[in-house]
């Protein structure tokens, strides 16, 4: 090797030691190496990353110079981050400066680092601008064709109790409820969060924020927190109306592994440190489109990340009362209230799809962002819609009960219509939720699809829910239509997959 004697190399393996050699992502999960305030690389943190940089038969400075690469490459570093000065990296990695320099002469050669006077030594790249996408992955959910059976949608039935609350409401008009408020009827955000503290996830109403459904309470929180060129981590499969909020402020989305148990948490722990998300927006109750439920292990893990990371967690608890067993897991937020955890919810699965009535619960100095957000696209939620969601929540329990029940039992009868017309494809019987998530034994999810749909069905294939990487091995088949409609449409499936099948 040129240009290491032996006091230069006891240096090095004095200061890194033995252990980074093997230094795994789990390892690198304990330490920062980047100050997400100030984007300043951390000298200490960089050399440990480095690990055995010199130990090869190049240079020293062309050494250095890869190994920096290298974790440009793996995303640890990214455009923007301030590198350490050159006395500062050699001093910490016991080297001489000219080592260093000639590193960063190398990289910046190379067009990996820019050079600006005044701030310092960074990696080269700016956040992209944001870019307008001609249709998002949700789109697809919404194009059923007229003349075919629609197994696209999951939307559950309203139920005899909810139309009875909806044909006796009588609402009550005064000098309190006849004007909108960005934030949401008084009344109605200190009744939804009663509701949140029955539940167990203590709440004021200065935390809540109503709003036309779950979505626009997602795309809220996008459009506040999210800049271009920002990360943000979520589910392998996840609920495009997520994603497609992302990419539309230009932002970037990182899908995250499932297991039986819910979210890999060592995998997001990896991403957390790695690519150093602003947000993270999880689906662990139900899981749309999977119907996982994550494990109390997995939940409390996550709520443990978000406080110790300091990284705030968008929480989608709109399926927790779809529970088959009756018990909705708990909020991830009551598991860490020192946690920076927000949670999204609604009526629409347990009330009424079309009242479109859902909340943010967050902290006050958030939701008074949002109500000012808010003002600026359409001023506030309907008021006869919020008045009438008082008289729902009234009846919670037992509207929560009644589509759990439901939906056990029409996912039972769904697992027996595809065990007698396609018996070869594989699922898991899901814990709640509105839907199967079925893996198909050989082909595409996307191919099928069309097919399908030229036979006169419609589904949804992984692609429409996969968040970075394209998966097309699964379909989604909703439970919620009426019997007579799944029945025929699972028929027709079974029908359209051997011609699928035996042509392909």
């Amino acid at each position: 090797m040129i240009g290491l004697g032996k006091t230069d190399s006891d240096a090095i393996e004095w200061f890194i030691g033995p252990e980074s050699v093997t230094m795994t992502l789990v390892d690198r999960a304990t330490s920062a190496l980047v100050d997400h305030r100030t984007a300043l690389v951390s000298a200490e943190q960089l050399a440990l990353r480095l690990g055995r940089w010199a130990t090869t038969e190049a240079t020293l400075s062309a050494s250095l110079a890869d190994g920096i690469a290298r974790l440009v490459r793996e995303g640890e570093l990214r455009g923007g981050d301030r590198l350490p000065s050159e006395r500062t990296l050699a001093a910490t990695v016991a080297v001489s400066r000219g080592t260093v320099v000639s590193a960063y002469a190398r990289l910046y050669d190379d067009g990996i680092l820019d050079r600006r006077q005044g701030s310092g030594t960074r990696i080269a790249g700016a956040a992209p601008t944001a870019a307008r996408q001609a249709a998002g992955r949700g789109e697809a959910l919404y194009a059923t064709l007229p003349s075919s059976i629609d197994l696209l949608r999951a939307v559950p039935s309203i139920s005899p109790l909810a139309i009875d609350i909806v044909q006796r409401h009588r609402p009550v008009l005064d000098a309190t409820t006849v004007e909108g408020d960005p934030a949401g009827l008084p009344t109605l955000r200190t009744r939804i969060a009663q509701l949140m503290t029955d539940d167990g996830t203590p709440t004021t109403s200065a935390q809540i924020l109503v709003t036309h459904g779950a979505q626009q309470a997602l795309s809220l929180l996008v459009d506040e927190l999210v800049s271009p060129g920002d990360t943000i981590l979520t589910e392998e499969v996840a609920w495009p109306g997520l994603t497609d909020a992302v990419r539309r402020r230009g932002g970037q989305v990182h899908g995250i592994p499932l297991t039986p148990d819910g979210v890999d948490v060592e995998a997001l722990e990896i991403a957390i440190v790695v690519r150093r998300p602003v947000l993270i927006a999880l689906n662990p109750h139900n899981h749309n489109p999977t119907g996982i439920q994550a494990s109390p292990a997995v939940r409390q893990r996550i709520a443990d990340l978000a406080a110790e990371h300091g990284v705030m967690v968008v929480e989608d608890r709109v399926l927790a009362h779809v529970s088959f067993n009756g018990a909705p897991p708990p909020s991830l937020a009551s598991l860490r209230p020192d946690a920076p955890i927000v949670v999204v919810d609604s009526l629409s699965k347990w009330a009424w799809e079309g009242l479109r009535i859902g909340w943010v619960r967050a902290d006050p100095v958030l939701v008074r962002r949002l109500r000012g957000l808010r003002q600026t696209s359409d001023l506030s939620t309907s008021v006869p819609s919020q008045l009438l969601a008082l008289d729902l929540i009234a009846a919670a329990p037992a509207l929560r009960r009644t589509v759990a029940t439901v939906h056990r039992d029409a996912a039972i009868a769904a697992g027996e219509l595809l065990v007698a017309h396609l018996p070869d494809w594989r699922w898991t019987p899901p814990r709640g939720g509105l839907w199967l998530w079925a893996r198909l034994p050989t082909g595409s999810a996307s191919g099928f699809a069309r097919y399908a749909a030229g036979v006169g069905v419609s589904i949804a294939g992984s692609a429409q829910f996969a968040s970075d990487v394209d998966a097309d091995d699964h379909i989604r088949i909703p439970v919620t239509p009426p019997a007579g409609a799944l029945e025929a449409g699972v028929t027709r499936l079974g029908e359209a997959w051997r011609g699928y099948r035996d042509g392909r």
